[in-house]
């Protein structure tokens, strides 16, 4: 039970790896509360374990965000989580494509990292986690404006890893490759619909882009984040973890 005694928020924790990220840490000892939008799916992630409760949020406004951690408190770890992505060539992409790839992608980590940070000030142990990408790590075709917010984040963790490196607080980026969830569900279904190739088809395509040719499982990345918060993990600060498979 390394995580008995720690509260812990999860963003974007109502499905995919948010929500796996929460039973794993749940099962770990720890009491998780899963935010977002949308009640419905938090609940359902909730029923998952006893210790994990549910919130509402919208991580693109700085006041809900200040909301969330009030009606939480105490914090040891915060996992930024909540993301959202788009397909289409970069000539076709409109600005109003690009700023919300950038407000829930990067000003969401953004504001849920800052405040986390604000809450652990002065305490003696914390982490602070945002799931990035392997977007965040390399370019890819038709999602520029998803691929700049992950870079970004990336950015974001390094210099905050930097700014807490002395105290017993750490910051650092998971970055899974293509992944086992909702979101590549949707993914495929779009390059069907433009494409006209089959699922299966397309589910290779995606697939082929991880180095071991297949979809990363989400318990993959939760089981990374847990190793992030367990014993002498100390060490690990500012790191951008690739979860796909091979090098990117």
């Amino acid at each position: 039970m390394i995580l008995a005694g720690k509260n812990i928020l999860i963003t974007g924790g109502g499905t995919g790896v948010g929500a796996v990220m929460a039973k794993q840490f749940a099962e770990a000892g720890g009491t998780v509360t899963v935010a977002g939008r949308t009640r419905a799916t938090l609940e359902q992630a909730a029923s998952q374990h006893a210790n994990i409760k549910v919130a509402t949020v919208d991580i693109t406004d700085e006041e809900s965000v200040k909301a969330l951690f009030d009606e939480i408190g105490v914090m040891d770890i915060v996992v930024a989580n909540a993301g959202a992505s788009s397909s289409a060539p970069l000539a076709k992409t409109s600005l109003a494509d690009w700023q919300h790839m950038i407000d829930v992608n990067l000003t969401g980590t953004f504001l849920t990292l800052k405040e986390g940070l604000v809450r652990l000030k002065g305490k003696e142990w914390g982490r602070l986690i945002a799931v990035a990408s392997t977007a965040g790590l390399k370019g890819y075709p038709y999602v520029a404006p998803y691929a700049a917010a992950k870079h970004g984040v990336i950015g974001l963790i390094k210099s905050m890893a930097l700014e807490v490196a002395k105290s017993g607080i750490t910051a650092n980026a998971l970055c899974p490759g293509f992944l086992n969830t909702e979101m590549t569900e949707r993914s495929i279904a779009n390059i069907m619909e433009k494409t006209g190739m089959s699922a299966d088809d397309a589910l290779k395509a995606l697939a082929k882009n991880n180095p071991q040719g297949r979809l990363i499982e989400p318990e993959e990345v939760a089981a990374a984040a847990l190793n992030l918060c367990g014993p002498h993990s100390e060490g690990l600060n500012g790191v951008a973890l690739s979860i796909s498979g091979g090098e990117i």
